[in-house]
């Protein structure tokens, strides 16, 4: 057994999952000029460069790296001599001190410098450069690593990953003691990344029983937010009762009990319904309850005379050179008349021409309108298509960064107190909008306010729950437009005719006979994947004047050898080769590197972001990252445990290396993360799947993500199977039988 105590000179490999670490001690021996380096390979729960170890274990000699100590066991001590101090200091462990400054310190403090920052701090401020304040931030990070080692090393003891116990200690500080002891099923409510079947596994370490009421009244909750991620904003209890049951694996009866309790603390909204019961989680009910509420109230009358409209938008057509179809005349005429309005349609339905039009129209009535839509992307291409500007509905209702339980997590400046100024709201792409969006959105308007929803209601639903488009539409409850028609110019391009086709469940020809649209018959996913890389490397950047990264390979699964990790792996190293210059690191189990394209999969409210100008000027800043957006890692700092990412726009954003978990890379993505995106080109690796995958709108939401060129490689009879197969996944969801019975009510007066 060897014995190794030094500083931790620099680390070169960490895993922040398991805490698998590469690092190198330096001996800061005071009676020697000479430092003794150690590689020293193990799994430490939380170090970072500077910090003072005495480790032990075994010697070896690795054929690559030369003699390593295998650790068994190590403990942090505090530095007892000036040079391991001023090491510590100066290492960025705590920001503010550099190598000079801790020079500084340590030569006014020697070897009573820690005892000084923990005891007297406010003696820091004798030191040259170090206000009372900054004293007091010095001491306070100090204290604050100590803290979070301990936390640490108390959390390891549950079996939690170094990342997800970083995220923790973060979340709760000290707290985090009492919330393990007491109920750690919070974790599960509290910390994102961290499920029931985590939390289960923590709380059984801390000694809870298998048939606890926190357990299994954190397994009713957690399977109704786990339907929420699946698009549903109930359950049936029949389903909820099983899907529990099988979780927790006790008795049925247990389960029944609990719910009843968890109604009774109106955690849970049991609604009667059609002979059976609905299980809402409370938030979610009174949502779509408000929801209806206000879309209602919003659907208010306006007086116009429709021959007077009729001559306005002549004069329209005659100014842009554009003339409409009937049922573009009837969107707009409708849009001047309804306080709410659907238009809805596929592509090269003339959805554009119309919105502009509506635009016209209302500001030479003198109305004050917002443009906005659900994504970065799609807000870009309506500023760039409309000519005016467009912003996400995010950014359109100013979100904060706060917290607001009721949309969870977001909280926005704009809502009932304080609404949009302005006379009309037009949103397009409306299929991506959830319920919690569209809560935050109807919060934000008036009656008098009119609101335009424009959206392809054939396209995948949102992700986040709520069949919220459909479920609009199917009530009846305002005018809707549906646009039909297939302009001359859009008809030209074979992706727009091959779209409707598709949507039509009618056989597409495959014979590559046009300019934009390709198939590549291939039968083995080794083939597909060399036909992939051929295409964005050489052929496609020159053929649709675009660069690599432009370039967006969509596919329909995540696991698998043409899934997206798997494809992820391998454009990597050919999109963004691994170079001396460029910094990496391991999260999660997925290698991430400066310049990789990536994407963020999880919607953060609190993250800040900046833009910055040439200078490094910080000119504009806000809050909020969210599923979907796309980017590029800029820069992976090891020592400041921070990645900076820069996403549509020149937002600059910092992740803390704990929150990489909502990080991927996208080179390659599903095609349900592609909604509200519009790519020069787009390839899709089609060859076999599970049935509930390979569905018509997928294929044609993938298919209409495109404007120049489609590519689809592989199995021409999974295709036409793809447009045979009209299953799609059921969503619990009852809006539209809110707004039914909502408008009855009022019709008999009941309140």
């Amino acid at each position: 057994m060897k014995e190794v105590e030094g500083y931790v000179d620099r680390i070169t490999y960490r895993n922040e999952d398991n805490g698998y670490t590469v690092l190198y001690l330096s001996n800061p021996s005071p009676d020697s000029n000479e430092e003794e380096e150690v590689c020293c390979v193990g799994n430490f729960s939380f170090v970072s460069e500077g910090e003072y170890l005495l480790v032990k274990g075994k010697e070896v000699i690795h054929k690559s790296y030369g003699p390593q100590v295998q650790v068994e066991s190590y403990e942090e001590k505090q530095p007892d001599n000036a040079v391991a101090m001023e090491r510590y200091l100066g290492s960025g462990a705590i920001k503010g001190i550099g190598p000079a400054l801790a020079a500084r310190i340590v030569r006014r403090f020697a070897d009573d410098t820690f005892q000084i920052i923990e005891r007297e701090p406010e003696r820091l401020a004798e030191v040259k450069g170090i206000s009372t304040k900054m004293a007091i931030s010095i001491a306070n990070q100090f204290c604050e690593k100590k803290q979070m080692r301990s936390a640490m090393m108390f959390l390891q003891e549950f079996g939690i990953s170094m990342n997800m116990a970083a995220k923790i200690y973060k979340h709760y500080k000290e707290d985090v003691y009492e919330v393990l002891n007491k109920n750690p099923y919070r974790l599960a409510e509290d910390i994102n990344g961290i499920g029931f079947k985590l939390a289960d596994t923590i709380a059984q370490k801390a000694g809870f029983k298998k048939d606890s009421q926190f357990r299994i009244q954190a397994g009713i909750l957690y399977t109704l937010q786990q339907s929420g991620g699946n698009g549903h904003c109930f359950l049936p209890e029949l389903e909820l009762v099983n899907i529990t049951t099988e979780l927790l694996m006790i008795d049925k009866s247990q389960v029944e009990w609990e719910i009843d309790g968890l109604s009774l603390n109106k955690e849970i909204i049991i609604q009667e319904c059609f002979e059976e019961r609905r299980l809402y989680a409370s938030r979610l009910y009174y949502m779509e309850l408000n929801c209806a509420r206000m879309l209602i109230d919003l659907n208010i009358n306006f007086a116009a005379e429709e021959n007077v409209l009729q001559k306005k938008v002549m004069g329209i057509e005659r100014n842009e050179g554009i003339r409409l179809d009937e049922l573009q005349k009837q969107a707009v005429y409708q849009t001047v008349l309804n306080g709410v309005m659907i238009i809805t349609g596929g592509p090269g339905t003339g959805k554009t021409t119309t919105i502009n039009t509506i635009i016209n129209l209302l500001e030479n009535e003198g109305l004050d309108i917002l443009l906005a839509a659900p994504t970065g992307r799609a807000a870009k291409r309506m500023s760039e298509t409309s000519g005016r500007e467009a912003q996400t509905i995010h950014r359109l209702l100013e979100i904060n960064g706060g917290v607001n339980n009721d949309d969870r997590g977001m909280s926005f400046e704009r809502n009932e107190l304080n609404p949009l100024e302005a006379d009309a709201v037009i949103v397009d792409e409306f299929s991506m909008v959830d319920i919690y969006l569209l809560h935050a959105l109807l919060k934000a308007l008036v009656p008098g306010t009119r609101l335009i929803m424009v959206g392809d209601v054939n396209q995948l639903p949102s992700v986040g729950p709520g069949n919220v488009l459909k479920d609009m539409i199917q009530s009846g409850f305002c005018n809707v437009v549906k646009l039909n028609r297939i302009f001359r110019q859009a008809a030209e391009s074979e992706i727009v005719t091959n779209a409707h086709k598709i949507n039509a469940g009618i056989k597409i020809s495959l014979d590559n006979k046009n300019m934009d649209f390709f198939h590549l018959e291939r039968d083995n996913p080794n083939d597909v994947t060399n036909v992939i890389i051929q295409l964005i490397m050489k052929n496609l950047p020159y053929y649709v004047d675009a660069k690599p990264y432009d370039i967006q390979v969509l596919t329909p699964m995540r696991k698998g050898e043409l899934g997206v990790e798997n494809l992820n792996k391998i454009l990597q190293n050919y999109m963004n080769m691994p170079s001396y210059d460029k910094n990496e690191r391991e999260f999660h189990g997925v290698l991430f590197r400066e310049n990789d394209k990536v994407m963020q999969v999880k919607n953060n409210y609190q993250i800040k972001w900046t833009k910055k100008n040439k200078f490094g000027d910080v000119y504009e800043e806000g809050t909020g990252v969210f599923n979907g957006d796309t980017g590029v890692i800029r820069r992976i700092l090891e020592i400041e445990e921070k990645v900076v990412a820069e996403f549509d726009e020149g937002r600059l954003v910092e992740y803390d290396f704990s929150d990489m978990d909502e990080m991927e890379l996208a080179y390659a993505i599903t095609i349900h993360k592609s909604q509200g995106s519009e790519y020069p080109a787009v390839i899709i690796p089609i060859l076999s799947g599970p049935n509930m995958l390979l569905t018509r709108n997928l294929l044609y939401t993938a298919v209409t993500r495109a404007r120049k060129c489609v590519t689809l490689v592989g199995s021409s009879a999974t295709i036409y199977k793809m447009i045979g197969n009209i299953n799609e996944k059921k969503r619990y969801s009852s809006l539209c039988q809110r707004i039914i019975e909502m408008e009855e009510n009022d019709k008999k007066g009941i309140i």
